[in-house]
């Protein structure tokens, strides 16, 4: 495996080793000693998947206090674009965001720490997304972001007529919002 840094600091792209042959491919979707490896060291304890169409934005989420989660991303069908947004205050990238397309093709992840908000939109016609979180999900701490939100800019690829997204969503608070009533 490869971990590759991204701009801000803890967020990681990895690439796996894929080995191919005319029967089809294998890699190693995660593998603790390889994470210990480079210096990175989580105990994930819950796995999610979600299955979407084209246009769906999911996000952005996050949960607070001791409920807080790591994440581990990749798609296993289609595309998607997958962002997370820092929300670790006193962090120099605080309110920066980092944005990656994963596929199942590429077959790229992304590491999340806690103290990030996280969402994806769906890029390809369908997509099955999966992830690993270090932490149980709790409703009750459960947060979000709007994924629409201009003191953020995020370009999430999909144009705004076209995009799909849940009323919770919708209804989430601004980033402006969220800094004047939330503490991480």
């Amino acid at each position: 495996m490869n971990f590759i840094s991204t701009e801000i600091k803890d967020v990681y792209i990895i690439k796996p080793h894929i080995f191919e042959d005319k029967r089809g491919y294998f890699f190693e979707s995660y593998n603790r000693s390889e994470f210990e490896k480079a210096g990175i060291s989580y105990n994930f304890i819950q796995d999610n998947e979600s299955r979407s169409l084209y246009g769906t934005i999911r996000g952005l989420h996050f949960q607070k206090g001791e409920h807080s989660q790591a994440k581990l991303v990749r798609v296993v069908e289609g595309m998607v674009l997958d962002v997370a947004v820092d929300l670790r205050k006193g962090s120099p990238t605080y309110g920066k965001h980092v944005a990656v397309e994963l596929s199942a093709e590429n077959k790229y992840q992304l590491l999340i720490p806690r103290g990030f908000a996280h969402g994806f939109s769906v890029l390809s016609e369908t997509a099955v997304f999966i992830y690993k979180c270090d932490n149980l999900y709790c409703q009750a701490s459960e947060g979000g972001i709007r994924f629409d939100d201009p003191t953020l800019a995020i370009d999430w690829r999909i144009p705004a007529k076209r995009a799909l997204t849940s009323e919770k969503d919708r209804l989430l608070p601004s980033f402006l919002e969220f800094e004047s009533c939330f503490h991480f």
